[in-house]
C-alpha cells in the first residue's frame, strides 16, 4: 500500500536530493516524478526537478519546466536565479541577465542573483546597481551569503571600473566573511602530499607495471582551479572523438573509500589493494564516467581540477587513461580564484596565504609525479594557449593520440553546455586580458607572494 504519509513525501524528497548530488541523475528524476504524483502542485518540487535536468545536461527539459514554472508562480526569487543558471549554461546571456533583474526585482537584498550577474564575465554593472548593492551591505538584516555574495559583485564591479582598491577591498571583505565559517585546515593538504611522495616512488608503481583496468577512454584534466581546465576541455569536446562530461566526484569518491582501509591513512592505503581491486576500482570509474556521456563518443573528459591530487590513484587503476595537467602562472591563477566564489569546495581560496600555500603543495606534487612517472602527465600552459593556439592544440592532441580537426581552434563555436564560471569566456576567442590582470592589485598581494614563495615569479 502506498504511504502517502508526509513523512514518506519528506524520505523521497531527501533520497531525490541525495541521488542529486551522487549524480544518479535518471534516479533522483524518478524520485521527483514520485513526488510530483503525491503533490502535483508543489513548485519545490518542480523546481528540483528542473534543476536536475539542468545538471543532468537536459538543458532544453529544465529550461521549459523553469518557464512553465514561473508562469504559474512567478514570485520565486530563488527560482528566477537558478532559471538564469540553467539560461547561462546553455549560452543563453542576454535571457539569464534578464532571469537574474527578474530576481533582484523581487528580493533586493538576494546577494546570489547580484554575483551570478557579476559572474558573466562580459556583464558590467550601472552605476545604479552598484549604488543599490552598496545600499543592501549597510542593512545589519542581511544574511551572511548575500553579504558575501555583494562583496564579490563589488569587486568585480569596482575592478570594471578601474577602481582597483574599492574591489580589492570588496573581494578581500567577502573571502574573510567566509573563510570565518569554513573548519578548514591548511596542513591536511600539505601532509596528504608529503604521504602521496612516500609512497609514489618509481619503484612502487615499476612493482604494480600491468595492473588495472585496460581502457583509453577517460581524459583526465587537472590542476588549479581558473587555470584553464574548462578552456582545455571545450577545446578537446571540440574534437569527433571526444565528449566533455564536466567535473566528476567518482574519483574523489573512491579515494575517500580506501582512505583508512587496513588502518592505513590514504593514499598509503593503496600499497595494499590487490591487481584485482585496482582493476575493478579502473571498471567501476569508466562504468560511471560513460553514464554520463551522452553522445557515444570514444572518450569522455572528467575535469574535476581536484584530482591532481589523485594522479598515482588514476595510473593505479587506469594505467591507459590521459591525464592533462592545466597550468597557469602562479600569481593570476591564485589572484583568480581569490575573485570567485565557489559554489562548494574549494576552502583555501578564501585567504591569500592559504591559497599560495596550496598552489605550492599542488606544484610540489606536480613535480614529483614529473620525476616518478615521466611523460605520464601533459602539461597545458593557459599562457602558451593564448600565444601559440595551434602549437599548443596539436601538441595537446598528439599526446592523446587524436588527428588533429580544425574545429578544435574553433571550439568557441560549440554551442555544447558549459556548466562553470567559465561558461562565457570559452565562448568567445582567446584573449590577453587575463594574463595580467592580477598585476592591477599587486599592491595588495604581499602576503600571496610570501605564500608561494619563488613560484611567485614563475
Amino acid at each position: 500500500m502506498l504511504n502517502d504519509s508526509p513523512e514518506a513525501t519528506a524520505d523521497i524528497h531527501a533520497r531525490a536530493i541525495s541521488l542529486w548530488e551522487s549524480r544518479r541523475f535518471a534516479e533522483a528524476v524518478a524520485d521527483t516524478d514520485l513526488l510530483l504524483r503525491r503533490e502535483p502542485r508543489n513548485p519545490q518540487f518542480w523546481d528540483l526537478k528542473a534543476s536536475i535536468l539542468a545538471d543532468a545536461g537536459d538543458l532544453t527539459s529544465a529550461i521549459t519546466l523553469y518557464r512553465d514554472l514561473l508562469a504559474n508562480v512567478p514570485n520565486q526569487p530563488f527560482t528566477w536565479v537558478r532559471y538564469g543558471n540553467a539560461l547561462r549554461i546553455a549560452g543563453e546571456t542576454e535571457k539569464s541577465i534578464s532571469a537574474y533583474r527578474k530576481a533582484l526585482s523581487l528580493k533586493h537584498d538576494l546577494g546570489e542573483a547580484c554575483y551570478s550577474l557579476a559572474n558573466l564575465k562580459t556583464f558590467r554593472f550601472k552605476k545604479a546597481e552598484i549604488d543599490a548593492m552598496l545600499a543592501e551591505l549597510q542593512l545589519p538584516r542581511l544574511t551572511r551569503e548575500s553579504r558575501v555574495a555583494f562583496h564579490f559583485a563589488l569587486g568585480k564591479a569596482f575592478g570594471d571600473e578601474e577602481e582597483y582598491a574599492q574591489s580589492f577591498q570588496n573581494y578581500a571583505a567577502g573571502n574573510a566573511m567566509w573563510r570565518s565559517g569554513l573548519n578548514y585546515d591548511p596542513g591536511i593538504a600539505s601532509e596528504m602530499v608529503a604521504r602521496s611522495r612516500e609512497l609514489f616512488t618509481e619503484a612502487f608503481f615499476a612493482k604494480r607495471a600491468g595492473f588495472g583496468f585496460d581502457s583509453t577512454a577517460p581524459i583526465f584534466i587537472v590542476g588549479m582551479p581558473r587555470a584553464g581546465s574548462t578552456l582545455v576541455e571545450q577545446i578537446l569536446a571540440s574534437h569527433s572523438a571526444v565528449e566533455g562530461v564536466g567535473e566528476l566526484p567518482d574519483i574523489m569518491a573512491m579515494a575517500a573509500r580506501v582512505d583508512g582501509a587496513g588502518g592505513a591513512p590514504y593514499p598509503l592505503a593503496l600499497s595494499d589493494l590487490s591487481a584485482d581491486a585496482l582493476r575493478n576500482l579502473g571498471a567501476e570509474y569508466v562504468e560511471r564516467a560513460r553514464t554520463q556521456a551522452k553522445l557515444g563518443r570514444p572518450h569522455v573528459i572528467d575535469k574535476m581540477p581536484n584530482n591532481f591530487a589523485h594522479i598515482g590513484f588514476i595510473h593505479l587503476i587506469l594505467p591507459n587513461a590521459k591525464i592533462i595537467d592545466a597550468r597557469r602562472g602562479a600569481m593570476a591563477c591564485c589572484f583568480s580564484n581569490f575573485t570567485h566564489h565557489f559554489a562548494r569546495g574549494q576552502h583555501y581560496t578564501y585567504d591569500l596565504g592559504e591559497l599560495g600555500r596550496f598552489y605550492s603543495d599542488y606544484a610540489d606534487l606536480m613535480a614529483h609525479y614529473d620525476s616518478v612517472l615521466p611523460d605520464r602527465v601533459h602539461r597545458v600552459s593557459y599562457e602558451g594557449l593564448v600565444e601559440n593556439p595551434e602549437i599548443e592544440i596539436c601538441n595537446l592532441l598528439d599526446y592523446l593520440g587524436l588527428p588533429f580537426e580544425p574545429e578544435c581552434l574553433r571550439f568557441f563555436e560549440s554551442n555544447r553546455p558549459v556548466r562553470t564560471a567559465s561558461s562565457e569566456q570559452v565562448r568567445r576567442p582567446l584573449f590577453r586580458e587575463s594574463l595580467e590582470h592580477w598585476r592591477r592589485y599587486e599592491p595588495w598581494l604581499t602576503t600571496l607572494k610570501q605564500g608561494l614563495g619563488q613560484l611567485a615569479e614563475s
